[in-house]
């Protein structure tokens, strides 16, 4: 199966999320089990030029025109790598925004990416399915659909699209339909139109074969007004197109059998380099060694409420009342990285922090730390809950989307299970969990079973790449189109409330 991912940022090339991590792991997983992948990206700043294959594609926005090339990239663990070529619009210092905020232009600047890859599709690389992601590439199923719903070399190909975080909508007024090219046909309430506004994020929704998200829990909780974000209706009536499949994790990157970054390699079978890491990691924050003895509880995140850090700044000081050593990693939200500097101050030798986001210090807090702490208010699927486990670092977790499928409370009765986590979203249930968790840590014994059933877990790419598969088949059969040998007779489970 020829399968071209769109997407507005995939690594090696780009990243300001999860999302980048997901375009260089997805394909290549594909790849791997014998199809034919192509990813579409912009050529941001910094991205080294290839062969242009198309010199001009005319692009209609509203009275304007504009003509985008088309560049080869590099072929990267076997998936071939495009970009859309437009220095006024991708040539910038951020991604979508810079710190006066999003850029003014994103609907006209993602309006050409989407047509910019139809194109692509039509004259480049035919594909037997397109896989979309996130609102910036949303409007590739209503162009498909509409401006080119009579053109036989592209009018067919499905698309299935996927919603990283039902958050982003990529919501602009009205007047971005003549501004951006897009159909005015499809301003209406059963098309793009939401509250007097234009929201990709629907279009996409609508118009798309399939559907799917980045977890089983986050499938049904975006169909409920809670995390819907008023698009929960949308959603639900397109519920027996919609698939949650988690997202994998490319475990030669996060291993702590294979991992380069930190101080020593361990695994299931020998742990003592575990100790190593966390010494070094006390080093590393300049927190003093007879720390060693205590446990170290770590946080990698983006600073955002919907984080959970609002739980966290309410119980801030009864958690470093508790005989415990914290690290922090991350930026964001000024109220949060100032609450971690002054934690810090208050309690020196106890509280590291470093505001900032640095990969290698990242894999060392996992490597370091005893226990990781992701209290989010939701999370589509969350990654590093899934590396803790690798790492033998036990996760404290809230109850919701990807970190409920993925972690397991612990049953001290039985000895199953992979971490702690809390349903109520209270700093009372937050602090419950971390109690719970410090508790068990003192038997040795114990923590040890804990830190083991979660090494054993498996969260590779290859079975979610599967499930994808099975998607791009039913979408394909949806059009009443052929499905590959590989997919065929294998249809989805829709995840419905």
């Amino acid at each position: 199966m020829k399968i071209l991912f769109v997407a507005s940022e995939g690594l090696p090339f780009s990243k300001t999320g999860g999302l980048a991590d997901v375009i260089e792991a997805l394909p290549k997983a594909l790849v791997a089990l014998g199809h034919e992948v192509a990813v579409v990206l912009p050529r941001y700043r910094g991205v080294k030029a290839g062969t242009v294959l198309i010199p001009s594609v005319t692009v209609p926005l509203g009275h304007r025109l504009r003509f985008p090339s088309i560049v080869d990239g590099d072929v990267v663990n076997g998936v071939r790598y495009f970009f859309v070529d437009d220095p006024d619009y991708f040539d910038r210092d951020g991604l979508y925004g810079g710190v006066s905020g999003d850029y003014p232009d994103n609907a006209e600047r993602f309006s050409e990416f989407s047509r910019a890859a139809v194109e692509i599709a039509k004259h480049l690389w035919p594909a037997d399915v397109i896989h979309c992601h996130d609102w910036q590439t949303a409007l590739v199923p209503v162009l498909l659909r509409t401006s080119y719903s009579d053109d036989p070399l592209v009018r067919d190909i499905p698309v299935v699209f996927t919603i990283h975080n039902m958050g982003y909508h990529g919501l602009f007024g009205r007047e971005v339909l003549e501004r951006a090219g897009i159909p005015a046909g499809v301003f209406t309430i059963s098309g793009m139109e939401f509250f007097g506004s234009v929201n990709f994020l629907k279009g996409g929704l609508v118009f798309a074969d399939y559907l799917t998200t980045v977890s089983r829990k986050y499938a049904q909780e975006i169909q409920t007004r809670e995390y819907g974000y008023a698009l929960d209706g949308v959603v639900r009536s397109r519920a027996d197109r919609l698939v949650g499949i988690l997202n994998g994790v490319d475990y030669s990157v996060w291993s702590p059998e294979k991992d380069k970054l930190i101080a020593a390699r361990y695994s299931a079978k020998d742990l003592s380099g575990k100790q190593i890491c966390k010494q070094a990691l006390l080093q590393l924050f300049e927190l003093p060694p007879e720390n060693l003895a205590k446990p170290v509880l770590g946080i990698v995140s983006r600073f955002a409420d919907q984080k959970g850090f609002d739980l966290i700044a309410e119980k801030a000081h009864a958690l470093m009342h508790e005989d415990l050593v914290l690290v922090v990693l991350g930026s964001g939200d000024r109220k949060y990285e100032k609450l971690f500097v002054a934690l810090a101050e208050d309690y020196p030798g106890r509280v590291g922090v470093k505001i900032a986001y640095d990969n290698a210090v990242a894999h060392k807090i996992e490597a370091g730390a005893d226990m990781f702490l992701m209290p989010s208010r939701y999370e589509p699927c969350g990654l590093n809950q899934i590396y803790s486990l690798k790492y033998g670092t036990v996760p404290i977790v809230r109850a919701t989307g990807g970190l409920d499928d993925t972690i397991e409370p612990f049953d001290l009765e039985h000895g199953t299970g992979t971490g702690f986590k809390f349903v109520q979203y209270t700093g009372a249930a937050l602090l419950n969990s971390v109690r719970q968790a410090l508790h068990l840590f003192m038997d040795e014994r114990i923590w040890r079973r804990v830190q083991l059933n979660g090494m054993a877990k498996d969260f590779s790419w290859k079975a979610s790449a599967m499930e994808y598969v099975k998607v791009y088949a039913a979408a394909r059969a949806a059009r009443g189109l052929p499905t590959e040998a590989l997919a065929r007779n294998q249809k989805p489970v829709a995840t419905s409330n």
